[in-house]
């Protein structure tokens, strides 16, 4: 089997991001995941859903909690930290070589 090329996103886990579409839009959170292969995150405290735990030895009485669920990533946007505004992002390269993302709004690094 050939291993596919992992693709580089406009988001990473620990980004601050905006939902600009769905249920939550307008909400701001710091991204706990990423999964590369469906192109979803979780993004902390947006897109909650309630979850039914069956009653177990542990729980005798089971509940319900309120989990984040993933959301895909074209409906995020990168907040830049130092202008606090939401902005699309691009790559360029830095001094050493290496791909670096900025802000297209402001041209900050990220």
């Amino acid at each position: 089997m050939e291993k596919q090329k992992q693709v580089k996103l406009h988001v990473r886990s620990g980004d601050t991001v905006l939902v600009i579409a769905g249920d939550a839009k307008g909400k701001t959170g710091v991204i706990k995941s990423v999964d590369r292969e469906k192109q979803r995150a979780i993004v902390e405290g947006v897109n909650l859903v309630k979850k039914h735990v069956k009653p177990s030895a542990t729980n005798p009485q089971g509940e319900i909690k309120e989990i984040e669920s993933p959301i895909h990533i074209s409906n995020l946007k990168v907040v830049d930290p130092k202008t606090n505004e939401a902005s699309r992002t691009g790559r360029k390269l830095n001094e050493k070589g290496k791909s670096q993302r900025f802000s297209k709004k402001s041209g900050n690094l990220i």
